[in-house]
C-alpha cells in the first residue's frame, strides 16, 4: 500500500472505533432526587432507619400498653355487689332523703354546696359522723345507683332484677341482686347516691368503687361486715368462711360473708315437698359451685369440673 494512504486511513479508524467506544464506558446518568428544603438526610441511611423503626415500635408499645379503660363486664357487676353491697362505712357528708337522691359526675370535684342544697331541699336521711350500710347496687347505663341504708327510692320495680325458679306448674320471680338491707334498714328510709361517668361505667375492684365513693363515705374506719360479725361464729364455721369456701350446715348468712352473693339462684321442690334452693357461683364450662339449702341451711355442695 502506498505510504500516501497510511495517515488518513489511521484517522478514520480512530474517528469511526475509538470515540464511541469511549461514550459507551461512560457511567449512566442517576436520576435528580428532589427533597423538601426542611427533611434532614442521614449520614449512615441504615443505621438511621433502624434506630427510628426501633423508636416507632416503642412508641406502638406504649400505646398499646396504656389502652383506655374498659366497659364494666357483667362478671365484674356481680363482683361489686358481692363486696361492696352489705359493708359499713362512716358517712363523712349530710345525705339527703327522697328518691331525687344526689348526682355526683365522678371524676369532679364534690360540690358541696349542691350537696347542702339537696339536704336542705329533702332532709337528711343521713348525718355527718352516722354509721351506715350500702344496702343496694344498681348499673343503669353510665351510672352505678348505690342505696344506703335502705336508699331513698322505696320499692323498686319487679322488672329491675329478676330472678326466675323453676319448681310447680308456673315459675316463680324473686330479687337476685337488690337486698332489703339489715334489720331496721327500711327501703325509702335512708339515701341514694347516683355516681354518672361521662362514656361509660368502667371496670374496676370493689377497692375503687369504695374509693370513687371516698368523698361521702369512709370505709377505713369501719370493720368488713362479715369480719364485724365472724367472731361470734363457730371454729369451724369462721375458719371456712375465712378460707373463703362453703360448709355443710351454713345458713344464707354464713355462705354470703364466705362465698359472696352468687350468680344465679333456683328454687324449686323436691319430690318430697321440700322447698330447695340452689345458689350458683360461677358459669359453666369454668368452674362452678352449686351449693343447696334444704330450708335454712345447706347441705349439699357440688363443684363441676372436679
Amino acid at each position: 500500500m502506498p505510504n500516501r494512504y497510511v495517515i488518513p486511513l489511521a484517522f478514520l479508524l480512530l474517528a469511526d472505533a475509538d470515540v464511541p467506544r469511549i461514550n459507551n464506558l461512560r457511567a449512566p446518568d442517576k436520576p435528580s432526587l428532589n427533597f423538601p428544603s426542611d427533611e434532614q438526610i442521614p449520614v449512615f441511611p441504615s443505621s438511621g432507619a433502624s434506630s427510628e423503626s426501633e423508636a416507632s415500635q416503642s412508641q406502638l408499645q406504649t400505646k398499646s400498653a396504656s389502652v383506655p379503660n374498659q366497659p364494666l363486664q357483667e362478671s365484674t357487676k356481680l363482683t361489686l355487689i358481692r363486696f361492696v353491697s352489705g359493708e359499713f362505712a362512716k358517712a363523712v357528708k349530710a345525705l339527703p332523703a327522697g328518691k331525687q337522691g344526689f348526682d355526683f359526675s365522678v371524676g369532679q370535684p364534690l360540690k358541696t354546696e349542691l350537696l347542702d342544697r339537696a339536704v336542705a331541699s329533702h332532709g337528711a336521711a343521713i348525718n355527718s359522723g352516722d354509721s351506715v350500710q350500702i344496702t343496694g347496687l344498681q348499673f343503669r347505663g353510665r351510672q352505678i345507683i348505690v342505696d344506703i341504708n335502705g336508699g331513698g327510692r322505696g320499692k323498686h320495680h319487679w322488672r329491675d332484677h329478676l330472678q326466675i325458679g323453676i319448681g310447680g306448674p308456673y315459675p316463680t320471680m324473686s330479687s337476685s341482686t337488690q337486698e332489703t338491707g339489715p334489720p331496721g334498714l327500711q327501703p325509702g328510709m335512708g339515701s341514694t347516691i347516683f355516681l354518672e361517668w361521662n362514656k361509660f361505667v368502667p371496670d374496676m375492684t370493689p377497692e375503687e368503687l369504695k374509693q370513687v365513693l371516698a368523698p361521702f363515705l369512709n370505709f377505713q374506719k369501719e370493720r368488713s361486715a362479715s369480719v364485724q360479725w365472724i367472731d361470734t361464729l363457730p371454729p369451724e364455721t369462721k375458719k371456712a368462711i375465712q378460707e373463703r369456701r362453703p360448709m355443710v350446715g351454713m345458713d344464707r348468712e354464713e355462705l354470703v360473708a364466705a362465698m359472696g352473693k352468687p350468680d344465679h339462684k333456683v328454687r324449686e321442690r323436691d319430690s318430697d315437698g321440700n322447698d330447695i334452693e340452689d345458689w350458683i357461683y360461677g358459669q359453666p364450662p369454668s368452674k362452678t359451685i352449686f351449693v343447696r339449702f334444704t330450708g335454712d341451711h345447706v347441705t349439699k355442695i357440688e363443684q363441676f369440673p372436679q
